[in-house]
């Protein structure tokens, strides 16, 4: 890294605050059950936990609103919880924040997705995951839908970007994003869908950031350690869906960036490939990629930046963030290094 490119990337890190940037996406309740190993059970072949503590953070898009809050940002979020303590509990820690949760609609009779990670470990040991219980709730009533849709549009004009982040929960649709986008001015515009990205083809996306799996599921195939798949997979799909940018994360292997009018370009891992814990690490990367772009990054200045935060949030136990200031470190050690 050139002292140019260190510097550059520090300017867009610098502006991060100035950024309003607007989130549609499926909120998600984390939940970490953490227990030390009592026996084994005599009714079956299990670990019998001793409750130690049972913590709650933001998952999904509620993660990625949680990254770029703590990044400096001005986020308002469009979302649906529950009127549950799962809701209640993802409202309380926006609010601590002072998030804008104007659009986030409270739906009586509706489950806030809640994702349960039970943590197994013996007293001064490092606890592992030994089980994830997913509970989705039904379909979101159609009149939530049509709230939520009214709400973005009165927001998106204020933007300087919008990030869809799709779980396949009922909020983010291709029909609604076509929506929004229909009377956007140009800005940027990322996504992160989780189970069918090319569904959102056309609508005017800028960038989106699947990972390697994703991309295989799409095209019913394996990458492996074929890079050259990887390239015409990537390719094909950035084409396919119009966009500008791809960026396809491959966990130890590092990102690739696939830009209109460049060959595609890797960018290896930051850190060990030694993680901790991936739990949301995707979030974190289209938010400091979407923030970047904001703030008038490149692609691949943003994808680097993005990296960063992939490589420092996946050292960090639970969902978590990164902040501004550990990017910032991480900027300057790589170009000292190099």
């Amino acid at each position: 890294m050139t002292l140019a490119e260190r510097d550059q990337l520090l300017k867009l890190l610098d502006a991060f605050h100035k950024q309003r940037v607007l989130v549609v996406g499926d909120f998600v309740a984390d939940e970490f059950v953490a227990g030390e190993i009592s026996r084994v059970s005599r009714e079956a072949p299990v670990l019998i936990l001793r409750h130690r503590e049972t913590h709650l953070s933001p998952g999904g898009g509620a993660n990625a609103v949680n990254n770029l809050v703590d990044l400096g940002a001005r986020v308002v979020p469009v979302a649906a919880v529950g009127n549950d303590e799962a809701g209640r509990a993802l409202v309380r820690h926006f609010r601590r924040k002072r998030v804008d949760l104007s659009a986030v609609e409270r739906v009586s009779g509706w489950s806030t997705p809640t994702k349960s990670r039970f943590l197994a470990g013996w007293t001064h040991t490092t606890r592992q995951q030994v089980l994830r219980v997913d509970r989705e709730p039904g379909p979101l009533p159609e009149m939530v839908r049509r709230r939520l849709e009214q709400k973005a549009r009165r927001l998106v004009d204020r933007a300087d970007a919008i990030l869809f982040s799709d779980y396949g929960l009922g909020v983010v649709t291709p029909a609604l994003a076509r929506r929004i986008l229909g009377r956007r001015r140009r800005r940027v515009v990322t996504i992160d869908s989780r189970h069918d990205l090319l569904a959102f083809a056309g609508l005017g996306i800028t960038a989106a950031t699947p990972n390697e799996p994703e991309i295989e599921a799409q095209y019913h195939t394996r990458v492996g350690s074929d890079v050259a798949l990887l390239g015409r997979l990537g390719e094909r799909t950035r084409r396919k869906m119009g966009l500008e940018a791809l960026v396809v994360t491959r966990g130890k292997d590092g990102m690739v960036v696939f830009d209109r009018g460049q060959k595609p370009r890797p960018i290896p891992i930051y850190g060990t490939d030694e993680a901790a814990d991936v739990t949301g690490a995707g979030d974190t990367v289209i938010a400091v990629f979407t923030l970047a772009l904001a703030a008038g990054g490149g692609y691949y200045e943003a994808a680097r930046l993005a990296n960063y935060a992939g490589g420092i949030v996946v050292m960090k136990r639970g969902t978590a963030t990164v902040s501004r200031a550990e990017l910032e470190a991480a900027v300057r050690a790589d170009a000292a290094n190099r």
